[in-house]
C-alpha cells in the first residue's frame, strides 16, 4: 500500500467554479495528499455544465473517475457517497486535520453555519468546526445577501475560513487556467503546501 504525506478532506459543491475544484485535487495528488472526496448532486451538474466531463453517479465510479483525470495512485482518491456514515470523515477519531469545501454553495454554506448535518459533506465539516480543526469555505457567488455575510461571520467566529473564489489580476492572467490557479494557490498556501502555480506577492523582490 502506498505511503502518503498527509491526508485531505475536499467536498465539492453545487456552486459554480467546479474548475477550482478539479485543479486543487491535481495538486495535492502531486503533493502525495490522499483525498477524502465528497461531490453533492448538484455538483454533478456543474461539472457537466461547465466542463467537457460527465461525472458518473456511484461514489465507486466516481473514485475512479478522479484517479484517472489526475493520475493519483490506487486509493490515493477515495470518494464516499452523502449518506456514508461510516466514513473516516463522519468522526473525529477518523477525519484528516483538514477539510476544504471548494467551490462551497450558499445553500452549504448554510447548513454548516447552522449544524444540520444532513449528508457527509454537512457531518464532515461539522466535524471539523467541533475537533477545532481547518475547515476552508470557498465561496463562488454574487452578490452576496445579509444571509450569506452572516453565516460567513458566523463560521469565521467558530474558526472557518472564507476563502472566496475572487481571482486578482495583478500577475496579469492571460488564460482562464492562470485565473483558477490564482484561487487555487491560495488554497493550497493556507493549507501550509508549498506551490509553484503562482508566485508570492513580493517574490521578485527576494
Amino acid at each position: 500500500m502506498a505511503n502518503f504525506d498527509s491526508r485531505v478532506t475536499l467536498a465539492i459543491t453545487g456552486a459554480s467554479g467546479v474548475q477550482y475544484a478539479l485543479r486543487l485535487m491535481h495538486c495535492l495528488v502531486q503533493q502525495n495528499v490522499q483525498l477524502f472526496v465528497m461531490v453533492s448532486k448538484a455538483a454533478q451538474v456543474v461539472v457537466a455544465a461547465e466542463t467537457e466531463h460527465t461525472l458518473p453517479g456511484t461514489p465507486d465510479a466516481q473514485q475512479q473517475f478522479f484517479t484517472e483525470l489526475t493520475g493519483a495512485q490506487t486509493e490515493q482518491i477515495k470518494v464516499f457517497g452523502k449518506e456514508q456514515w461510516f466514513a473516516p470523515v463522519a468522526s473525529g477519531s477518523g477525519a484528516p486535520s483538514q477539510m476544504v469545501v471548494c467551490p462551497c454553495s450558499t445553500g452549504t454554506l448554510s447548513a454548516i453555519a447552522t449544524g444540520a448535518s444532513n449528508n457527509l459533506i454537512e457531518r464532515a465539516a461539522d466535524v471539523a468546526l467541533k475537533e477545532r480543526r481547518s475547515l476552508i469555505l470557498v465561496p463562488r457567488e454574487a452578490p452576496y445577501s445579509e444571509i450569506h455575510l452572516e453565516n460567513m461571520l458566523k463560521l469565521t467566529r467558530m474558526g472557518a475560513l472564507i476563502l472566496p473564489a475572487s481571482p486578482g489580476f495583478y500577475h496579469k492572467p492571460s488564460t482562464i487556467e492562470d485565473m483558477i490557479d490564482f484561487v487555487v494557490a491560495r488554497v493550497l498556501s493556507q493549507l501550509g503546501y508549498d506551490q509553484s502555480i503562482m508566485p508570492a506577492w513580493g517574490s521578485d523582490l527576494i
